[in-house]
């Protein structure tokens, strides 16, 4: 295919990776009339069609499907070169797209992001939120953060935040109506808020430690989310209890909105973690992220793991 046909790929990527012309137009900053245009003219250059337009969406033909994980690999390492050769004898630039959890992003991102871009101005942050573990490479993403425990072994993984822990809590209404649990088994006897993995559809088994050593409890109630702030507000309208890592609802318990139980139950255990492809070099606008989270957040101790 000539060169002349890369920006239509992008476009293709785009469209594919968002389901939407619209928001893959407004990205690339042109009109969804502009973009459409573009690939029906790619379309017939190449004499496929790659995309199933609809009124309500945008999906791919099995052959679109085939053609996206065929180039995409090809323009994330033409982004990297693109990359490289502006920071050559220069400051980190171009575009540094991360997935990240609604907490990472209110509890580590949001609070530095207007001094990180200040610092590197050269750098646009692309931000994806999203709970589920996701492919970085077929997403085309540079890095994500994710807790430690749920990261694929063939990726880079360098701590940001240090430790954490997880909390059981519940309105003060909810508490005194109902009582509190002394002991995880006690769960038994309350309203719990459960949590669905976004990627794998599991229910999560709340989980405690006695000794250090690790043990999961199987609860009942009648909400089950995906969403954690879902689960929150849920146990600040006094639903049931809910358990989620302490920084999410640092602010309510402080507010006397939520108190903890089975504190006692819950050490800290490792927490979030940037983590990236290993086979891929570490770009400078990444490691600039890094250097960055890692001043302003103090990590544990520990070395970068494989």
């Amino acid at each position: 295919m000539r060169d002349d046909h890369t920006p239509a790929l992008r476009a293709f990527h785009l469209i594919a990776r968002h389901g939407s012309f619209t928001r893959a137009a407004a990205e690339l900053e042109v009109t969804a009339s502009a973009l459409s245009q573009t690939m029906r003219q790619l379309e017939q250059r190449i004499g496929v069609r790659l995309l199933q337009r609809t009124t309500r969406k945008v999906g791919l033909t099995e052959a679109g499907r085939q053609f996206l994980e065929r180039i995409t690999p090809a323009l994330a390492v033409i982004d990297s070169a693109l990359d490289e050769l502006r920071q050559h004898g220069d400051r980190p630039a171009g575009t540094l797209r991360i997935t990240v959890p609604q907490i990472v992003l209110d509890w580590l991102i949001a609070p530095m992001q207007a001094d990180f871009l200040r610092a590197w101005p050269e750098i646009t942050l692309d931000i994806d939120v999203n709970g589920g573990l996701v492919d970085l490479v077929a997403g085309g993403y540079d890095a994500g953060i994710r807790l430690g425990e749920r990261l694929a072994r063939d990726m880079v993984a360098v701590p940001v935040g240090g430790p954490v822990r997880s909390v059981v809590v519940g309105s003060p209404g909810y508490l005194k109506q109902h009582g509190r649990p002394q002991h995880p088994r006690d769960l038994q006897e309350h309203v719990c808020i459960r949590n669905r993995y976004i990627s794998s559809g599991a229910i999560y088994r709340w989980e405690f430690a006695q000794r250090s050593r690790w043990f999961e409890i199987d609860v009942d109630g009648p909400l089950i989310v995906n969403d954690p702030a879902l689960a929150i507000r849920a146990a600040l309208d006094g639903l049931g209890l809910s358990h989620t890592v302490e920084p999410a609802v640092r602010e309510p318990i402080a507010a006397g909105r939520l108190e903890t139980v089975l504190d006692t139950w819950l050490p800290p255990y490792e927490g979030f973690y940037l983590y990236y492809p290993s086979r891929f070099q570490v770009p400078p606008k990444l490691r600039a992220l890094m250097d960055f989270l890692r001043e302003r957040m103090q990590p544990a101790q520990g070395a970068t793991r494989k």
